[in-house]
């Protein structure tokens, strides 16, 4: 006998910029299946100007939630009926849950990324060297800020966005930070445990960029980690593996954050293997 359609499925999606096959589509349709959920998640490119418009229509057509990529990741706050404490310390908001009659704003990033780097160490007590002090840097600096680290310091080729990044963490967390300015390859110091690139330095199409570090000073006692998901590995990467670095890469930070997403929405705990495995069959990883 076959299966009687179902026309009241649930909806989920992401507001970002248009993408050919978008793996966090084919992550969270996976965790879907594998739960038994009959959800979808959608990818809808919107434009910063139908933004306003964007989030009525996920009020008006019942949908369950969204994440949000650049450009919309502050600007949708002001559309929403209340975010988290988190996200608010960030000032930007990836996520936004449906609760009864509202709309509310999480940030996922920073928890996503810490939850990444826990598999490998605990960040409490760690000194952290952070390239780069946009929304995901903001994003992680507050959470592993909040998880303990020792000391934080922000390395950016713009002094007024690394030292608004550096006042930001400075005001809400009690960590000390300090904000170095990237100029030529960068040198680390002996006693740094994780070093973290939140830029989009390799970030496809562009996956020959050098990342400009001084790699003879990366020792094989440092957790060296790249926010970037495709590729999965970056030159940083490489070479940080190269020396015997234990890595993590961008796939780790975007199951983690979708975990977080998908129990949001839920209310029920997806596999991390079944995302992992989805996201490894689109970029090809054997």
């Amino acid at each position: 006998m076959s299966k009687p359609l179902n026309f009241k499925q649930e909806l989920t999606c992401v507001f970002g910029q248009p993408i050919a096959e978008n793996p966090s589509q084919c992550m969270m349709e996976a965790a879907y299946n594998d739960c038994g959920l009959e959800w979808r998640y959608l990818t809808i490119e919107v434009a910063p100007e139908n933004l306003e418009q964007a989030v009525g229509g996920l009020r008006a057509m019942g949908f369950r939630g969204a994440n949000l990529t650049i450009p919309h990741k502050v600007a949708v706050i002001q559309y929403l009926d209340g975010i988290s404490d988190a996200a608010a310390m960030m000032g930007a908001v990836n996520c936004i849950v449906r609760k009864g009659d509202q709309l509310l704003g999480e940030n996922t990033d920073g928890k996503g990324f810490v939850q990444s780097l826990k598999e490998l160490t605990d960040p409490a007590g760690k000194k952290i060297v952070m390239f780069g002090a946009g929304g995901a840097a903001r994003a992680i600096g507050v959470e592993t800020a909040l998880s303990g680290a020792a000391e934080i310091t922000i390395v950016n080729r713009s002094v007024e966005r690394g030292e608004a990044l550096v006042q930001l963490l400075s005001e809400k967390t009690d960590v000390p930070v300090s904000f170095t300015l990237w100029d030529g390859d960068y040198i680390l110091a002996e006693d740094v445990d994780v070093v973290i690139n939140a830029t989009s330095i390799g970030l496809y199409p562009d996956v020959d960029a050098i990342f400009p570090l001084d790699f003879s000073s990366l020792k094989s006692n440092m957790i060296v980690s790249d926010v970037i998901p495709n590729p999965p590995e970056t030159h940083l990467l490489r070479e940080a593996a190269r020396i015997g670095c234990p890595t993590l890469d961008g796939l780790g930070m975007l199951v983690n954050q979708g975990v977080i997403g998908f129990q949001l929405w839920t209310g029920v705990d997806p596999d991390p293997k079944v995302m992992r495995a989805a996201l490894e069959d689109v970029f090809g990883i054997k």
